[in-house]
């Protein structure tokens, strides 16, 4: 590799400036490295480009707990924040979109869990109270 240094201005290239065209050859030689003798060498480069961040919405999800599991109107709460979320990932914020899908999320799972509860507290005191009943009649 060569390391001499150009003057700007000499007499032998009678004031004009350097040859840059010499200068950046000289770089790119000493950037890629010697070269095999009668080969070419191909430097590739590899850039890691972050995927879009998937951000569930939970839209299916809220719409389902509205229409059949809609427990203290959660489900469509739940809906509400889903569409706001879908709405903030449209526009490109992420973070919004994740606080509003971490908010149907958790309104979801509450009104999953609080309507199962009502159905099995029902059944049970129904049959209770039925069994209780032909225990009177008998």
């Amino acid at each position: 590799m060569n390391h001499t240094s150009q003057a700007f201005v000499t007499a032998a290239n009678g004031g004009h400036p350097p040859n840059y065209e010499r200068i950046k050859e000289e770089y790119e030689v000493a950037e890629l490295g010697p070269a095999p003798h009668g080969s070419t060498s191909v430097r590739t480069t590899v850039i890691n480009m972050p995927r879009e961040v998937a951000v569930p919405d939970h839209v299916v999800w809220s719409l389902f707990n509205t229409l059949f599991l809609n427990f203290c109107c959660l489900g469509f709460i739940a809906y509400a924040y889903s569409v706001k979320s879908r709405d903030r990932k449209m526009v490109g914020d992420v973070t919004g979109a994740q606080a509003y899908a971490s908010t149907a999320k958790c309104l979801n799972i509450s009104a999953l869990v609080l309507s199962i509860l009502t159905v099995v507290i029902t059944i049970v005191a129904v049959l209770c109270i039925v069994f209780s009943a032909s225990r009177l009649y008998t």
